[in-house]
């Protein structure tokens, strides 16, 4: 018997809400036969009477009429497509719903307000735990479904926190299948939740597994896990259902996108506290008397740093405080200003307008000069240069409501600094000198993926310090992003260190981006001596012959896609030649074929060597979409700047940099393979130039700003990682010798005893798991080097004696697709891992018809010789056929389930040896058996035989009553639940109570045993209830 089970979860689940002041209903309760029914079917979801008290308190002065009208529309969304259906749904609660009515012979049209989001506690909050709802073709029964105003906006599934065999993502995939078999009741979802206890996770209604992510503050952003570490469905119930914040989600943190397919989306606690943080400091800043720093927020890349931006703007128009402002969104890049803008013109349910881009100078300044209040634009800082007839940037309005957000704001565009030009003998200043000349009286906030540089204090005068941090640590910990990694192979080709140019620091400020260095300095700098040095035709051939190869090795081990940054365009495109003199049948002119492409900027300009690579806004937009698609043959693209800033594919798993980059551009370049996809452990980053200076001082800056975690991890660590764990993975099975693998039928013998070293451990089975786990995921991090490849065998013979164990286990932290990170041709070609499928093979039985558990069969499971192997098998064996073949008879699977516990309790706290535990087990199975044959004998159908063993629980009547009485009572039984219950009867009180008569009065024909009469009746109808729809439809 469990200590803590599914139903404690649910009711410790219900008091968290009670507490924070939700009401509660028991879900059969208010069905339609229930005690207090507020449904009239079962097939409706939204509570009508409390919507329609709702829209008449919210809604004073509206006619009953409209009311109903608008009740009756509402109710029956019939937008086909359930995202479609949620997102006019989530349109309705957050704006309000347009309806019409006729006021004497004046029709007015109004917004009826569904939710009062000013005012929580207008508002009706209510939590129902087991509420029945009847689909197209099934039934399902929820849970716990959260309730506002009558309409449900939230489900959560959980699992029992005791059994070891479902986890969180078992209440996943039920979800999954409520939203296939009951889509009805998520028409108005917000949030879905899933929990086992331990674990709590919540999702979009269209979230994929990985993002699914946990909730871990209460109040406040800095205070994690307040409650403890595991637990974590008690933080997100009191964190993000207290009612104000809850309320505040739904209006500001939910966005849809639309790419071919809508994809809902919403904000995680970083992102939430981050938004509410920088309105507070904003309000502040741009008040009377106010300094115009809106703050720094720096979360780490990777973060959702766009949803971010979305969601503020949001809130930053409708804040009544700011009155309508402008909002600006300044970036230093077309490539960004674009991408962003894109996120934006999607989000416009959120935002309430369509943003407008700025095309051109000309065109900024009109939009600035001709816009009264209110607004979003879009522009790149290049456009607040002056003319050349202009001493400085105009001002272009004095409005104080302004809200300038920058974008990566600490690079030196954003500067304040005058450099002298020796040439004119003028003092020239940098472009943030343009914006705040012409917007004198704007408020400055600022996002940025790195930390700002101690030493760079202009950009801190300009938008003050930090106001949310979310770093690299805190991020991969919440598995928003994964670890990258660093591997240089710099030593493998001719290009020396000591030939890299060191720039001195006037040139590391004209260096820090590329773009704006004049061609004629270009070519006299040393820029250029380096660039003729890094693009010599021998080094390119080595670096493709090389770069191939390390590929073709990583993608057996980690699949994924590659970006390799070249240092020129010349560079990017001489060295593809270089890759498909190898590797021609990866070539193919047509930019949506082939398996390696350049992306880069076109010039009428170009020689016959680039004009091959030249490509057009669509053709670009077309590859974007080829490379972020894993099912793409296109796996490999060589950039010089493009995609290295905002660009997000999460299956880009490798980068390869052979150019020399620093400080924000190199962090921000390498973050592109930190995102989180399937069951990527990390992302990697290979250096052919020769930056690990850079990127300690990136680092060293990191650290010295607050930051947890590493920008990047060298990858002698995760190196280290594989030699430890394979070491801890040989303690484990001490002391069995087991280097003799490699020899194929020594390793088929080996296997045996491994496992039965690693079941005689305490907790062995999991911790040998855990370690080869671990293993296989430092190993695809450092499959390329040579240390890893001599150890790649001995990784493949640890998975090998790891796959029998996980067959019937489940990863508490990691969906099940992604239980075992794929070494694909590692695995496949490893002589050991060939037919190694399950335990049996490895007990060594010859191909047994299990499914009759037979005497023979038996037999040879006593005589293996592994005893701990064997009371493996027995209970896998024992637990797969009592689901299967009692799957709807309640005595008897709870008779089975708790003997086979009984037993394994006492085997796992060594109370008897293994050899005691396998008798027992094999004599649990023969009985299991004798049971299946009685009832055939009988001449019983399954239900019937369901039947049976409820009656014959009773000692009594097994002792007092012959087998054919109780079988003969057993087949009346059947017949009377099939003629007499319909569809639902388990949740129809009168149904119900005209059965139990029935019951008792066959009993009593039958002079069953008074004494567990009653226990009797009860039992049979649990019977009857657990066939369900099965009986009533045979």
């Amino acid at each position: 018997m469990s200590f803590i089970n599914e139903e404690d979860l649910e009711n410790f689940s219900i008091e968290w809400f009670k507490e924070i002041g939700y009401a509660y209903k028991y879900g059969p309760d208010i069905a339609p036969d229930g005690n207090s029914p507020e449904r009239d079917d079962l097939r409706k979801v939204f509570l009508i009477d409390r919507l329609k008290s709702a829209l008449i308190r919210l809604n004073p002065g509206v006619p009953t009429q409209t009311i109903e009208s608008a009740l009756l529309q509402i109710t029956n969304n019939n937008i086909p497509g359930l995202l479609a259906s949620n997102r006019l749904f989530h349109k309705w609660i957050t704006t309000g719903f347009q309806i019409s009515y006729l006021d004497g012979n004046e029709e007015k049209g109004i917004r009826l307000k569904i939710i009062d989001f000013e005012n929580p506690s207008e508002n009706d909050f209510l939590v129902v735990n087991q509420l029945k709802v009847s689909g197209p073709e099934y039934n399902r029964i929820p849970d716990i479904v959260i309730y506002i105003n009558g309409i449900p906006i939230a489900v959560i599934e959980l699992k029992n926190p005791a059994d070891a065999k479902t986890d969180v993502w078992d209440a996943f995939n039920q979800l999954q299948t409520y939203k296939d078999n009951i889509p009805d009741l998520f028409t108005s979802n917000v949030l879905l939740v899933i929990s086992d206890g331990t674990y709590a996770k919540v999702g979009s209604l269209s979230a994929n597994e990985e993002r699914f992510q946990r909730w871990r503050v209460v109040e406040k952003e800095q205070d994690l896990d307040p409650l403890g570490q595991f637990r974590e469905l008690e933080t997100l119930v009191r964190g993000l259902f207290d009612q104000k914040r809850l309320l505040d989600f739904i209006r500001s943190f939910c966005l849809f996108e639309e790419d071919g397919d809508i994809i809902k989306k919403i904000a995680a606690y970083h992102q939430f506290y981050a938004v509410n943080n920088a309105i507070e400091r904003v309000v502040e800043a741009s008040s009377s008397g106010g300094d115009r720093k809106g703050g720094v927020v720096w979360h780490t890349q990777g973060a959702g740093k766009s949803i971010e931006m979305a969601c503020l703007a949001g809130k930053l128009l409708t804040d009544r405080r700011l009155q309508n402002p402008t909002l600006i969104f300044v970036t230093d890049r077309n490539d960004l200003d674009g991408q962003l803008f894109g996120v934006f013109t999607g989000s416009g349910g959120l935002l309430g307008e369509s943003p407008k881009q700025a095309e051109s100078k000309e065109d900024l300044r009109e939009l600035l000069e001709n816009i009264p209040s209110g607004g979003i634009i879009f522009t790149t800082i290049q456009k607040f240069s002056k003319k050349k007839e202009e001493d400085k940037f105009p001002q272009l309005t004095p409005r104080e409501n302004i809200i300038v957000i920058c974008d990566e704001a600490h690079r030196s565009q954003y500067g304040f600094k005058a450099r002298f030009d020796s040439k004119t003998g003028e003092l020239k200043y940098g472009l943030a000198r343009g914006l705040r000349d012409a917007l004198p009286n704007a408020t400055f906030l600022a996002f940025t993926g790195t930390p700002i540089s101690y030493a760079d204090k202009d950009t801190q005068s300009v938008f003050g310090h930090y106001i949310s941090i979310y770093d690299i640590q805190q991020a991969v910990e919440d598995k928003a992003t994964v670890p990258i990694y660093y591997e240089s192979r710099q030593a493998k080709l001719v290009l020396k260190k000591d030939v890299i140019p060191m720039i001195d620091s006037k040139e590391d400020e004209i260096f820090a981006d590329e773009d704006e260095v004049p061609e004629n300095y270009k070519k006299k700098s040393r820029w250029a001596a380096l660039e003729k040095l890094v693009g010599s035709p021998p080094r390119l051939k080595q670096i493709a012959d090389d770069l191939i190869k390390h590929y073709e090795k990583r993608s057996e081990i980690q699949p994924g896609k590659a970006l390799v940054v070249g240092m020129s365009r010349e560079i990017c495109a001489s060295l593809y030649k270089e890759i498909i003199a190898i590797k021609p049948e990866w070539e193919d002119s047509s930019h949506m074929k082939g398996s390696i492409k350049v992306v880069m900027t076109a010039k009428a300009s170009d020689k016959s060597n680039l004009q091959k690579h030249n490509t057009n806004k669509q053709q670009r937009d077309d590859l974007a979409k080829r490379f972020k698609d894993p099912n793409d043959p296109l796996k490999i693209v060589l950039v010089r700047n493009m995609w290295l800033t905002g660009f997000d594919a999460p299956c880009l798993s490798t980068m390869y940099i052979d150019k020399p980059m620093k400080g924000a551009n190199l962090a921000q370049a390498i973050a592109r393979v930190n995102r989180v996809f399937k069951d990527k452990p990390g992302g990697l980053i290979v250096d052919y130039i020769g930056f690990s200076p850079q990127l300690k001082e990136a680092l060293a800056t990191y650290t010295g700003d607050r930051g947890t975690g590493k920008p990047a991890l060298d990858i002698e660590e995760a190196l280290l990682i594989l030699n430890e764990q394979i070491q801890i993975a040989n303690d484990l099975l001490f002391p069995i010798e087991w280097e003799d693998f490699q020899d194929k039928e020594k390793a088929f013998r080996l296997i045996p005893n491994c496992l039965e070293k690693i079941l005689s451990l305490e907790n062995g089975k999991q911790r040998f798991c855990d370690t080869v786990l671990k293993i296989t995921q430092a190993f695809s991090l450092c499959s390329s080097t040579n240390e890893a490849m001599k150890l790649a065998d001995k990784v493949a013979f640890l998975n090998a004696i790891r796959a029998p164990l996980i067959k019937d286990s489940r990863s508490v932290s990691t969906p099940k697709e992604g239980i075992d990170y794929k070494l694909q041709q590692l695995l496949s070609e490893s002589l050991v891992a060939k037919g190694v499928t399950d335990i049996f093979k490895v007990a060594g039985l010859k191909n047994p018809d299990i499914s009759i558990l037979s005497n023979a069969f038996l037999e040879e499971v006593y005589k293996i010789p592994q005893k701990n192997l064997a009371v493996e098998l027995l209970q896998k064996l024992i637990n797969d056929e009592v689901k299967t073949k009692f799957r709807t008879n309640v005595v008897k699977q709870k008779r089975f389930s708790e003997m086979l516990k009984a037993s394994l309790n006492k085997y796992e706290n060594r109370a008897i040896e293994a050899a005691q535990v396998i008798e027992e087990l094999i004599e649990m199975a023969k009985k299991f058996r004798e049971d299946l044959e009685r009832g055939i004998a009988l001449g019983l159908s399954s239900a019937e035989r369901s039947f049976y063993d409820a009656l014959a629980e009773n000692p009594s009547a097994q002792k007092l009553m012959e087998e054919k009485v109780l079988a003969n009572m057993a087949k009346e039984l059947a017949e009377i639940i099939r003629r007499d219950a319909n569809i639902d009867w388990q949740y129809k009180e009168n149904v119900r109570a005209k059965l139990r008569l029935k019951i008792k009065t066959l009993l009593k024909r039958y002079k069953y045993p008074p004494d567990e009469q009653i226990t009797a009746v009860e039992t049979v109808l649990q019977q009857a209830e657990t066939l369900g729809e099965e009986l009533v439809a045979s």
